[in-house]
């Protein structure tokens, strides 16, 4: 019998917690009656009865602190689930059902090197049903450039991805050699596993970042600030400060004085994959879709057909290719199916006006170091993944 009111009493001190938590969670405080109710009983038996006492203890405190707000918990939430920001006039009874994103996982082999052929060419198809409402309507698709899915652009709308001023964008875009990205392949957020994002999480929370709003030059130099001090313990050099401030040039093309929420994110993004992945991982990110591309950009770099490029070379490419390109107006009338290589004489290289970033000539030095096709790759591919928003931005500023 002493046994069973244990157990008893121990549920009704944890409903009560549960009542607690829930009573400041709306901003309620505790009656009297509650907590005399709370505070009667026999002393404390066992390790669990504990737990819930300290549980207990830690909700009646809660008031002391500052609450978050309703909409910082959301976008907190938005951005754990890779979900991005929302629209403010989302109409969900017209709506499809937002799809649930399952994070990546990391295999035991990721870090193990991977053998990708330049001669062996790969065959790339997309899929013949719309990713959303699994409808075949032939040419009215929408191609993925990154990966083999493909979508209406009325479904696009209904799940919210597709706005009104940016729809005839889309149209544009999607059947052009520079091509458009789907809400998978654009955020490079849900790259991360379920750890990496906690870790970023937290690295945001304690720098003092808000979810989902805008941050300027001073914002954004005072994060890297902190986070160069938080790893190194030591203030972050003039060196890195200035590639900083270019990075944050690159983050805002229109020179709007602030860079959006979702590139700040995509860029914070591929910098965490850079730290705590190996290349050969980053690797096996890549889909065949891009590796096909890199094979037709080292082959038109390599002119002399030994299989091998200059540094200066690799590095143009980087500046060309592997950064994202502004959208073209113009169609190509391409079909579904045609996956378009983007090379130095293509029509996606070209650019109305001049380039906003100058190629520097490749030095001496940079023409005697030669560079094979894994090389390649290992020294791009976060250019390459770096490349896949439809953001004019600049998520991975190459280093001049």
């Amino acid at each position: 019998m002493g046994v069973l009111m244990s157990r008893r009493q121990t549920v009704e001190r944890v409903q009560k917690v549960s009542l607690a938590v829930s009573a400041f969670k709306d901003g309620l405080r505790e009656q009297p009656s509650t907590r005399r109710r709370a505070e009667a009983g026999t002393a404390r038996q066992g390790t669990l009865e504990q737990e819930v006492e300290e549980g207990e203890e830690e909700a009646l405190a809660g008031p002391s602190q500052p609450e978050e707000s309703s909409a910082s918990k959301a976008a907190w939430e938005r951005l754990r689930d890779g979900r991005g920001v929302e629209p403010e006039e989302f109409d969900r009874a017209k709506r499809f059902t937002p799809p649930a994103f399952i994070r990546p996982k990391r295999e035991l082999h990721d870090d193990e090197p991977l053998d990708i052929s330049l001669e062996q060419r790969e065959q790339i198809l997309n899929d013949e049903m719309c990713e959303i409402c699994e409808v075949w309507t032939a040419e009215s698709l929408f191609p993925c450039r990154i990966c083999h899915r493909v979508y209406h652009d009325g479904c696009l709308r209904r799940m919210g991805y597709l706005q009104k001023d940016s729809a005839m964008e889309v149209t544009e875009t999607a059947h052009t050699e520079t091509g458009w990205s789907c809400y998978y392949c654009d955020n490079l957020n849900l790259l991360l596993t379920e750890e990496e994002m906690y870790s970023l999480m937290e690295t945001l929370r304690n720098c003092k970042i808000i979810p989902e709003s805008c941050l300027t030059q001073d914002d954004f130099l005072h994060y890297k600030h902190q986070v160069h001090k938080q790893q190194f313990e030591q203030t972050m050099p003039k060196a890195q400060e200035e590639q900083a401030t270019l990075q944050f040039n690159a983050l805002d093309p229109d020179k709007k004085g602030h860079i959006e929420w979702q590139d700040f994110l995509s860029h914070e993004s591929i910098q965490l994959l850079q730290k705590i992945r190996s290349q050969n991982a980053l690797l096996r990110l890549l889909t065949a879709k891009e590796r096909e591309r890199a094979r037709t950009a080292f082959l038109a770099l390599d002119q002399d057909h030994d299989g091998f490029i200059g540094e200066g070379e690799c590095r143009q490419a980087r500046h060309t290719w592997f950064r994202k390109h502004q959208k073209e107006m113009q169609s190509c009338n391409v079909s579904i199916s045609h996956v378009g290589p983007i090379s130095e004489g293509s029509p996606a290289s070209s650019r109305n006006g001049k380039s906003p970033e100058k190629i520097l000539p490749a030095t001496k030095q940079e023409e005697t170091r030669s560079i094979d096709w894994p090389g390649f790759l290992r020294e791009n591919v976060a250019y390459i993944l770096a490349a896949r928003p439809n953001s004019a931005a600049l998520h991975l500023q190459p280093l001049a």
